[in-house]
C-alpha cells in the first residue's frame, strides 16, 4: 500500500519556511513604528487646526490673540493650562484637539507659545517619531 501524504520532515520544513517569511515581513512592516507614525500625523494635523483657529480668531479681532497666549511662555493647552475653548470653540474649531495617545481635556498634550516677533509655536509634547514636533506660524 502506498501512502499519499507528507512526512514529518516535509511538514517541519514548510512550517520553518513560513515562520521565517512571516518574521521577515513583520520586521519589514514594523507595525509599532507604523502606528507611531500615524499618531504623529494626527498630532501634526491637530497642531495645524489649533494654529488655524488661533489665527482666525486674531483676524476677526483686529490681530489680537486670545488673552491667555503670552509672549515667551510655553503653556499647556487644555482646561488645566491654557483654556482656549471659550474663545475658539465652536466658532473657529469644533473642539480643542487632544493627543491621540496620552491627552485628556485638562492637558491635551499640546503646548503653545508666542514669540516676541508675534509668531506662534505649537508643539506636540508626546511626539514619538518626529521629536520635537513643532509647527510655527
Amino acid at each position: 500500500m502506498q501512502n499519499k501524504g507528507f512526512t514529518l520532515i516535509e511538514l517541519l520544513v514548510v512550517i520553518g519556511i513560513v515562520a521565517i517569511l512571516s518574521t521577515i515581513v513583520l520586521v519589514a512592516i514594523n507595525p509599532a513604528r507604523q502606528f507611531a507614525t500615524a499618531r504623529d500625523t494626527a498630532r501634526r494635523n491637530d497642531l495645524y487646526q489649533i494654529l488655524n483657529a488661533v489665527h482666525q480668531y486674531a483676524v476677526d479681532n483686529r490681530g489680537i490673540y486670545p488673552s491667555q497666549i503670552q509672549t515667551g511662555n510655553w503653556i499647556d493647552i487644555g482646561s488645566g493650562g491654557l483654556n482656549m475653548a471659550a474663545d475658539l470653540v465652536p466658532t473657529y474649531i469644533p473642539a480643542i484637539p487632544i493627543d491621540p495617545q496620552s491627552g485628556d481635556a485638562a492637558l491635551t498634550g499640546y503646548v503653545l507659545a508666542r514669540e516676541a516677533d508675534g509668531r506662534l509655536n505649537a508643539t506636540a509634547a508626546n511626539a514619538e517619531i518626529t521629536i520635537p514636533l513643532t509647527i510655527t506660524r
